[in-house]
């Protein structure tokens, strides 16, 4: 039977995915407090739930999406917003630069996928699973290194996850990668570009051999929705669950467990490796952003300023920076110590 009431099957997808049920959420102004490092800077302008956000290739500027159906595009040393895309019309999930900067992915509730052009904000392409049906999702999204390709994930509650490789400049379906039993909840592809990694919401990891679809290796991570990243070496993979308090640390290769990072005291959404491999971020519904030693799983620093789940963090290419997004309807710029 056909869900005549999109808005219902939206909210259980998401308190699927997340573990909790979804308010809307306004934007307030929370207390700017840290510990352990710098003041975060924060980018007021979302009206709703922030759920994507990541840094362009050069540092200079943030992308960030939210359940206010718009991708915001700021600038990462003012904290101007400098374009507000709008095209769809659910929220949006995951966003993404291209590694040229010159485009922006993003991913909705409705279903689509959309590049837009990062100078003008013009939409490009709107590309769609071309299985989905009215309650499915698009849960994450990324440019491949080279730019030339796209991966997208998601799926319908209590179906099999999604996955979609599309060539970027011509919105093509190049292949279908299936094997989740549940809604894909993170994609990411290793930093050659010859594998993919994926999260599902049945809590298992797969990776996947990009120019084949071929599916490589699978283990099961936790019982629930799971993140995930590569190291940039690719020899190891991080992952967060929205009901598991732990960030595990993964052989890209074998699939064993080679850390468990233990400090949140709620199930963590996003995680992220530094682009030196050296630290591991990790965004939480306990509100906080915490960085580890990816080589030991100590944790170094506990970031407190957000009022609501962290949802999404990301490294600035430097290092030196972390980006969070929030169900408070801020983003986040926090200035790592010198050295770290």
């Amino acid at each position: 039977m056909v869900n005549d009431n999109p808005s219902r099957g939206m909210a259980s997808l998401w308190t699927a995915i997340v573990g909790i049920v979804l308010p809307v959420i306004l934007w307030v102004s929370p207390p700017l407090s840290a510990h352990e490092a710098n003041e975060p800077f924060a980018f007021r302008g979302h009206t709703m739930s922030v759920w994507g956000v990541a840094f362009s290739p050069d540092g200079k500027r943030i992308v960030s999406g939210g359940d206010d159906k718009t991708v915001k595009v700021w600038d990462a040393a003012t904290g101007k917003e400098t374009l507000s895309l709008n095209g769809h019309f659910l929220g949006i999930r995951s966003v993404a630069f291209s590694p040229d900067r010159e485009r922006i992915v993003s991913g909705s509730d409705d279903q689509t996928v959309k590049v837009w052009d990062a100078a003008t904000g013009k939409e490009v392409l709107s590309l769609k699973h071309r299985d989905s049906v009215l309650n499915a999702f698009i849960t994450s999204v990324a440019f491949s290194p080279d730019g030339k390709w796209l991966v997208s994930g998601g799926g319908e509650l209590n179906k099999p996850g999604q996955i979609r490789l599309w060539d970027a400049a011509k919105g093509q379906e190049i292949r279908s990668l299936k094997g989740h039993t549940g809604v894909v909840v993170s994609v990411a592809f290793s930093a050659d570009g010859k594998r993919i990694v994926s999260g599902g919401l049945e809590g298992t990891v797969k990776v996947w051999d990009a120019d084949t679809g071929r599916e490589i290796l699978s283990f099961k991570a936790y019982a629930d929705g799971v993140s995930v990243a590569f190291s940039p070496d690719g020899k190891r993979i991080v992952s967060s669950s929205t009901e598991d308090k732990t960030v595990k640390v993964w052989d890209a290769a074998t699939g064993q467990e080679v850390l468990s990072l233990k400090g949140h005291t709620d199930g963590a959404r996003s995680v992220a490796f530094s682009p030196d491999g050296k630290w591991i971020v990790s965004g939480s519904h306990d509100k906080t952003v915490k960085v580890w030693d990816a080589a030991t799983g100590k944790e170094t620093f506990t970031l407190m300023g957000h009022t609501e789940p962290v949802m999404s963090v990301a490294f600035s290419p430097d290092g030196k920076r972390i980006v969070s997004g929030s169900f408070d309807g801020t983003v986040k710029v926090w200035e790592l110590p010198t050295g770290k």
